[in-house]
């Protein structure tokens, strides 16, 4: 093991559990004898490369405890793409901080940033221990069983639609239909998360879900809806914001696009997923209302929300990369293994960070119900352990009242 400094980062978007895994690594870290100082990049790497480094070891055994379950992205984050011409820069800054051990807690695009660094470390003949933390909301990141973060946001997903569904049900004669869009660019993995919302009552809420991995075809889903409302009398709706046509064309009809060149789904320039499928179902059906929630970054900082086994995993994983560098690993990226045994329960593996970099991990489609409208058992069987139970609502019987006669 070699001596030095660490340095962490947060980057992309925050989530209810990015700062467990950040106690993680800063608790472990004072553990470890090699390590004299830990810093942290103040706005992930672009306050890096400006200097902006903080000194973590300072900060009180209370704070950093109280970093567990606070949302947010404590050091800052950023979303910048690492140019080749700033690599340079990166190096004489680990430099000039004596730092040998640097800790990126992220999603795809943080993993690729953590490999290209360390890569050119190597290159350059400057010893530095590279390793990735897994976050994001979407779960899509290759080589972990999950994702810290998902958890907490699919209960999140699944809660919200469960009382909205409730809402819209009680007020058919007022709302024909309900859309709740979730985030999620390229996989599904959020939006299935309201399927968890759903009870043994066939009309529990949602009775559609529209997923990035199966193609958008508006006439076979206004003929679900239909179907649906024949049944129930309204229709609820949770779609993803990555979803698209079969040529490939983002339903949000958007065109801006990010740092990194992905396409921003949001309700950007009043385009949007929700928006766009409500304007479909109203213009097909004259006189019906709808309403439709975008709820963008909520579920990242829904602390409310957070499932403690989130909290818990993501705070154990920042600890572990910690001893992985100090056994000399570098170049991988910490993952969740489910274990295959009745009880959920998982272990701590690896995966190499050129794995995990630019690409994302859509959902299989054997958790996708043949006509691409909802998710099979076994996504409830992957989801469920998770997220954990849905609280239980009383339901009025509504029994026929009848009249006194001769009064």
């Amino acid at each position: 093991m070699h001596k030095g400094n660490a340095v962490i980062a947060q980057s992309g978007g925050p989530t209810c559990v990015i700062n467990s895994s950040l106690a993680g690594v800063i608790h472990e870290v004072k553990k470890t004898r090699a390590i004299p100082k830990v810093y942290g990049m103040r706005w992930a790497i672009e306050g890096f490369m400006k200097g902006e480094v903080v000194d973590l070891s300072s900060e009180t055994p209370a704070t950093i405890k109280g970093l567990v379950g606070t949302p947010g992205s404590a050091l800052g984050s950023c979303r910048h793409k690492v140019q080749d011409a700033e690599l340079p820069v990166i190096l004489d800054m680990l430099k000039a901080y004596d730092i040998r051990y640097i800790f990126m807690i992220g999603g795809n695009d943080t993993m690729d940033t953590i490999h290209r660094i360390e890569k050119h470390c190597a290159e350059n003949g400057y010893q530095l221990s590279g390793i990735g933390i897994p976050k994001t909301v979407d779960n899509d990141l290759f080589g972990t069983d999950h994702t810290p973060g998902y958890p907490s946001a699919a209960r999140y997903t699944a809660l919200s639609v469960l009382h909205a569904g409730i809402l819209a049900r009680d007020m058919k004669k007022v709302d024909q239909f309900v859309i709740y869009q979730s985030i999620g660019r390229d996989a599904g993995w959020l939006t299935a998360a309201a399927a968890l919302a759903k009870t043994d009552d066939p009309e529990s809420a949602p009775h559609i879900l529209l997923l990035p991995e199966v193609a958008f075809d508006p006439a076979k889903f206004l003929e679900k809806v239909d179907d649906v409302y024949k049944r129930f009398g309204w229709v609820s709706v949770a779609a993803g914001e990555g979803i698209r046509y079969a040529d490939g064309t983002p339903v949000s009809a958007s065109e801006t696009r990010d740092k990194f060149g992905n396409v921003e789904l949001g309700a950007m320039g009043g385009s949007s997923v929700g928006l766009n499928v409500h304007k479909l179902m109203a213009s097909e059906h004259d006189g019906w209302r709808g309403e439709f929630q975008i709820t963008e970054s909520l579920p990242m900082s829904a602390a409310n929300c957070a499932v403690q086994l989130d909290l818990d995993e993501a705070y154990r994983l920042g600890r572990e990369a910690v001893k992985l560098a100090a056994e000399g690993i570098s170049g991988k990226m910490v993952s969740l293994e489910r274990k295959k045994t009745k009880r959920y329960a998982v272990t701590i593996g690896t995966t190499d960070l050129e794995r995990v970099a630019v690409r994302a991990r859509p959902m299989p489609k054997s958790m996708i119900a043949r006509d691409g409208f909802f998710v099979t058992k076994k996504f409830y069987d992957f989801a469920a352990p998770l997220v954990g139970p849905m609280p239980k609502f009383a339901t009025l019987k509504n029994v026929s009242a009848k009249p006194v006669k001769g009064k």
